[in-house]
């Protein structure tokens, strides 16, 4: 049961991604492009290690993808802030 509740987990998160790509690709300006980007790959990257630490089932290999998640959620949210302010001061495209 909880194989296929990680596989399902996984395929989310798989999905999140893809919709984040379509977001970058479809939407219209720089602020929103940067908004989907970064809330599906945040949420997609979420499932996907949850999904991963199900199926393993080792709470030591849960505990390191879970911190992969945190760091990688907040090199996200810095990036995207840094990338934000710049285009703010006019400085990029």
């Amino acid at each position: 049961m909880t194989d296929i509740l990680g596989i399902s987990m996984i395929c989310a998160g798989v999905a999140f991604f893809f919709t984040g790509s379509i977001g970058l690709l479809r939407l219209p300006d720089f602020h929103s492009r940067l908004h989907a980007l970064t809330k599906a790959d945040n949420l997609g990257l979420g499932l996907l290690c949850a999904g991963l630490a199900l199926i393993d089932g080792e709470p030591a290999n849960a505990f390191r993808l879970f911190l992969v998640w945190l760091l990688v959620m907040a090199a996200s949210a810095a990036g995207a802030h840094m990338l934000a302010r710049k285009h703010l001061r006019g400085e990029g495209d």
